[in-house]
């Protein structure tokens, strides 16, 4: 038991993108490549299952965190409830890049300026579904795409859901008694080189009843999905949290995944390696 939870420690683990829901694709790439300055990197179109989907970043998916967009036929809008909260992008200039999302006509919700109790600058934006964007001024970006934050009802427990069932590393912890509110950064590497999860927990609130149907999940590389859901799954058992669906190849595709819930309920898929490679050929 001991050696299994140790595997997502040596594993070859990276985030590989992130994928929710868009009321109309080409309206987003657009946003996203002129306001943004993101790459559309691949796109397909699936008329058998009614759905199309788009692959964006800001560098090839071998080495760089991504969106991925999906498009329902027919679907114009999302909830995105109250759970989920926002992307990050770092810039170098702040308030440069602010004025040229202004200029496309981007909806700017929080000017430039400092954060609450702290320096480093910020800003926000909405994009035209209605997702929220920070904007984090750092003096070197190395992969623009820099956090996803979405709230939990118990800090301790997701901290270790992520590092034990994931392999995560806590990068950072801050409490704010005064905002009433602590945040984790957990990811693969140190938190100015590579992107992170920001788990957001406010004082009092132990579970959200609007987790809205827009987001959809995390996709995470691993050397060996079946190991790897083991691992899951010993974790699930003391933290919570569910597997959704078995390790074993996709239908059509084979590349084999395994899916799973953490204990608020946020999902992740774990992607073999070796098969994601692959498919971006």
């Amino acid at each position: 038991m001991a050696d299994l939870l140790e595997w997502p420690k040596k594993d070859n683990r990276r985030l590989l993108h992130v994928v929710y829901r868009v009321g109309d694709l080409d309206r987003t790439i657009k946003f996203y490549t002129e306001c943004f300055g993101m790459k559309l990197l691949r796109q397909r179109d699936i008329p058998e299952e009614k759905y199309a989907n788009a692959f964006l970043g800001f560098g090839p998916e071998e080495t760089h965190f991504v969106v991925e967009l999906t498009y329902n036929y027919g679907v114009t809008s999302y909830d995105i409830g109250d759970a989920f909260g926002h992307f990050a992008i770092a810039t170098q200039d702040i308030y440069k890049l602010v004025e040229h999302i202004r200029g496309k006509g981007g909806n700017i919700t929080r000017e430039p300026g400092p954060v609450q109790g702290g320096t480093t600058l910020i800003a926000f934006v909405k994009d035209p579904d209605g997702y929220t964007f920070g904007l984090i001024q750092r003096p070197t970006v190395h992969d623009p795409f820099c956090q996803l934050m979405f709230r939990v009802g118990d800090l301790e427990r997701s901290i270790k859901f992520y590092e034990k069932a994931l392999g995560m590393k806590l990068v950072r912890k801050v409490d704010k008694p005064e905002y009433k509110y602590t945040v984790a950064m957990l990811g693969y590497g140190e938190e100015h080189e590579t992107t992170v999860l920001e788990l957001t927990y406010n004082y009092g609130v132990t579970e959200y009843s609007n987790k809205g149907n827009a987001y959809a999940q995390i996709a995470v590389g691993t050397d060996d999905v079946y190991k790897s859901a083991e691992v899951v799954n010993q974790v699930i058992q003391e933290v919570g949290g569910k597997i959704t669906r078995q390790p074993g190849p996709i239908p059509g595709l084979n590349t084999k995944i395994t899916a799973f819930l953490d204990p608020d309920g946020w999902k992740t898929v774990l992607v073999d390696n070796v098969d994601f490679l692959k498919e971006l050929k």
